[in-house]
């Protein structure tokens, strides 16, 4: 979510930076142009905002791959947890056949000692991958919504009504506004109303 954040905020930054730069690097005419009217009503300021927690909550799409990746990751340690309880029972009868004199010989020792760390550093292997392939997955999903939300609110702002629009997480960035601004909740219906989920 950080980088869903960051990213809405890189494209924010340079909108204003963009701005600063129209504003400050037109020469004002000879005569002054007319201003043309604003498409927000009157006395209200071109720019809204989204709250990305709300859409998190609220986008079928979101919840759906927040489920996802949840199974995925208990099914993870699932996995994990059985096999490494399986070890343990294997390195506890190693420990008790060792204290018992119960291989036949020292190579026969040393052979199923080497067997258990061999399964004991597999075991670390398949956990390490299951942990890149989560979070591999987890950031193709917020890629995904990333560009999602910003898609829909590009055409959203199709017809040019604000010239920002704001992300707020929480009341982070945006502490107090008045009612109008905060525009999540059409945001939301609208996205929920495009999206298609695939069937399983």
């Amino acid at each position: 979510m950080n980088k869903i954040q960051i990213a809405i905020n890189c494209i924010l930054v340079a909108a204003v930076a963009a701005l600063f730069v129209i504003v400050f690097a037109v020469k004002p005419a000879a005569k002054p142009a007319a201003v043309p009217a604003p498409v927000a009503q009157e006395g209200a300021l071109p720019v809204a905002y989204v709250n990305l927690d709300s859409i998190l909550q609220g986008y079928t799409f979101a919840l759906e791959a927040q489920d996802k990746l949840m199974t995925r990751q208990e099914n993870a340690r699932l996995e994990l947890n059985q096999k490494a309880r399986t070890l343990q029972n294997e390195m506890v009868d190693f420990q008790r056949k060792l204290e018992n004199n119960a291989f036949l010989s020292r190579e026969r020792a040393e052979s199923e000692q080497q067997r258990i760390l061999k399964k004991q550093q597999d075991l670390e292997n398949r956990e390490a991958q299951l942990t890149q392939e989560i979070l591999q997955e987890n950031q193709q999903l917020q890629a995904q919504l990333a560009d999602t939300i910003l898609s829909y609110l590009k055409e959203y702002n199709a017809d040019g009504r604000y010239q920002m629009i704001f992300s707020n997480n929480a009341k982070d960035n945006i502490l107090l506004s008045v009612e109008g601004y905060d525009i999540t909740a059409e945001v939301v219906a609208a996205l929920n109303a495009r999206y298609t989920p695939k069937k399983k």
